[in-house]
C-alpha cells in the first residue's frame, strides 16, 4: 500500500483503501502481525518506508490511506518489525528484543525514530550496523569502524573505475 496505494484507491475507492489491510484492527483482535518489506517481490528492503506507512497512513506518493484512528503509534509499528516478525519465523526466543541470551544485532540510526517529524521516518538510515557482534556497516562519524569495502565484481565494471556514480554520456 505504501507504493501502490493510489492505484488501490482508483480501483477500489478511498473507503476500502482506508481499511486495507486493517492492521490496527487485527492487533485489537489478538491476531499475530509481523512487519516486513516484501523486498525482492514488490518493494524496497527499506523497512523505514513500511514503518512510515503504518505510522502516517500515507503512501510514498503522499496520498492519505488510513485515518488517524487506524494508524499505529511508532512503538507498536516497530514492535511488529521486531517482536512480531520474530514470532512468525519461530525465533521469538532468539530475536526481537535486546535481552541476555538473544541475538544482539543492532543499528545506530541517522536520527531518533521516536522523535523525528513523521515525514522524516522514511529517510532514516543506519549509520552503524552490528550483526553477531561484528560491525558490518558504518558511515558518517562511524565510518572508521566499518569493514573494508567489498571489491567490485566484475573487475571491468564501470563502478570499479568511476565509483558508484557512473558519469552520464
Amino acid at each position: 500500500m505504501a507504493f501502490q496505494g493510489e492505484h488501490f484507491i482508483t480501483r477500489y475507492g478511498q473507503e476500502a483503501a482506508s481499511r486495507a489491510p486493517p492492521v490496527k484492527r487485527m492487533l485489537e483482535l489478538g491476531i499475530p502481525v509481523g512487519l516486513g518489506t516484501d523486498a525482492t517481490r514488490v518493494s524496497s528492503y527499506n523497512l523505514w518506508l513500511s514503518l512510515y506507512w503504518l505510522v502516517s497512513g500515507k503512501t510514498l506518493g503522499g496520498a492519505t490511506l488510513n485515518q488517524p484512528d487506524a494508524r499505529l503509534d511508532r512503538v507498536t509499528a516497530l514492535r511488529l518489525a521486531t517482536v512480531g516478525s520474530a514470532w512468525f519465523s519461530g525465533e521469538e526466543k532468539l530475536k526481537g528484543t535486546l535481552e541476555p541470551g538473544r541475538y544482539a544485532d543492532l543499528a545506530v540510526l541517522s536520527a531518533d525514530y521516536l522523535s523525528v517529524p513523521e515525514e522524516d521516518i522514511k529517510s532514516l538510515e543506519s549509520v552503524l550496523t552490528v550483526v553477531g557482534g561484528q560491525v558490518v556497516f558504518a558511515a558518517g562519524d562511524f565510518a572508521s569502524l566499518g569493514p573494508a569495502p567489498t571489491p567490485v565484481e566484475p573487475a571491468w565494471s564501470p563502478v570499479a573505475l568511476f565509483g558508484e556514480s557512473v558519469p552520464s554520456r
